[in-house]
């Protein structure tokens, strides 16, 4: 099977390993790529958001799968190109991407579909989003409706904060906040089957603790023993089929990867956000413990036959990611800096590049995600950190309680 993985960042650095590692995969494109994936595939220069270039590329290359990593191509409607020119494609269309290009069309869908959600308000000027506050009680979560690369949220107790962000924003959706442990479930539909991957748990904020403003993922592990054993039968009877059938009935059906995060509230677990694409930096341990070939799988759901794909295999033990950030992240970071340590197995490259003299360099704000397994957490985290230990990166930044509570059995899954 000829592939073809569009994107650039870490979450297209985790599948190329997976995709790389699939007997089925007898070359593996990836357009445009990064200095970690060079060594494993094929490097093609693309305009990512461009569906006529994507849509030629995979005809000049023959793929017979493509892979879109991610979200501003899916919500731009590359898929759609690529299928119209008969290749097979894993992401969902652009008018089911607004699952994720769009929180208040999300939120419509989850309305219409009785999906466990928070309560909310869209607003469109800094009035009603003053009015929408004064619905709720803090701390007050403002998400921008349109892609915002995982950090258009603000969750604060200010209400001077959360007007400063809907100010900024334009278009928000206002919401109730959700207490409890988040958790991230991927699901593989073709739009009518549904495969669930491993929940994993993420770490948004910059700082330990939970300090600090939010950023794009700062660190992820599973599994997650402390979770309840029927979370994921639960979320795929109330969350995914209702909105896969939803989806369906607006005539315009999800097919690809539906990320589904959620907050384990004292009531159940109840919607986040919904993205079309992997995730990032969870991926990468769910991807570390999947044993089944991921070329098939994607390619079983980008054809409609998913349903007679074997159930999935998983590696036992844990896994444990940990983001090594650039100076100043998550403000503008600064870029440049020559990066050591990083090219070996487990360093997932994001946020790099190479300089004239062949240097790798910082080229992001989060620049490098550390991956790990072992045989349990404890293993996995100090697996990773060693890991972390031989990189060099001048002004870096990451944190060092990934994962840290579940290792200790310090969660259980309560709010």
């Amino acid at each position: 099977m000829r592939v073809l993985l569009i994107g650039s960042g870490g979450r297209e650095h985790a599948l190329a390993v997976s995709l790389a590692a699939d007997p089925s995969v007898d070359q593996l494109i990836v357009a445009p790529g990064n200095p970690g994936i060079a060594p494993l595939a094929t490097l093609r220069p693309v305009t990512a958001t461009d569906p006529a270039a994507v849509a030629a590329l995979a005809v000049e290359v023959a793929a017979d799968l493509v892979m879109i990593g991610p979200e501003a191509p899916l919500v731009a409607g590359v898929a759609d190109a690529v299928r119209a020119k008969g290749v097979a494609c894993f992401g969902p269309s652009g008018a089911a991407a607004r699952l994720e290009g769009s929180k208040e069309f999300a939120k419509s869908v989850m309305a219409a579909a009785s999906v466990p959600t928070a309560r909310y308000r869209a607003c469109s000027t800094v009035d009603e989003a003053r009015a929408a506050l004064g619905e709720f009680e803090p701390p007050y979560v403002v998400k921008n409706d349109g892609l915002a690369a995982g950090k258009g949220v603000v969750v604060t107790s200010s209400v001077d904060e959360a007007l400063a962000h809907a100010r900024d924003c334009g278009r928000v959706v206002v919401e109730e906040f959700l207490p409890g442990p988040e958790v991230s479930l991927f699901v593989v539909t073709d739009g009518v089957a549904a495969v669930p991957l491993m929940p994993a748990q993420d770490f948004k904020r910059v700082g330990d603790d939970d300090a600090g403003p939010n950023t794009g993922g700062m660190g992820a592990y599973a599994p997650l023993a402390w979770a309840p054993a029927d979370l994921v039968e639960r979320v795929m009877r109330e969350t995914v089929e209702p909105t896969l059938a939803e989806m369906r009935s607006r005539g315009t059906p999800f097919a690809g990867l539906l990320y589904v995060g959620l907050a384990l509230t004292p009531a159940g677990p109840k919607v986040i956000e919904f993205n079309a694409r992997f995730g990032d930096p969870e991926t990468q341990v769910v991807l570390a413990l999947l044993a089944t070939p991921l070329a098939g799988l994607l390619h079983a759901a980008a054809t409609g036959t998913l349903a007679e794909h074997p159930p999935l295999e998983w590696r036992p033990g844990a896994a444990v990611t940990v983001v090594v950030a650039s100076h100043n992240y998550p403000g503008p970071p600064r870029t440049g800096d020559v990066i050591t340590g990083a090219e070996r197995p487990g360093v997932i490259h994001a946020g790099t590049a190479r300089r004239d003299d062949g240097a790798l360099i910082s080229a992001g704000g989060r620049v490098l995600s550390v991956t790990a397994a072992g045989g349990d957490l404890a293993e996995a985290r100090a697996a990773a950190y060693a890991l972390v230990g031989d990189i060099t990166l001048d002004g870096s930044h990451h944190r060092t309680d990934i994962a840290l509570k579940a290792a200790r059995s310090e969660l259980d899954g309560r709010p």
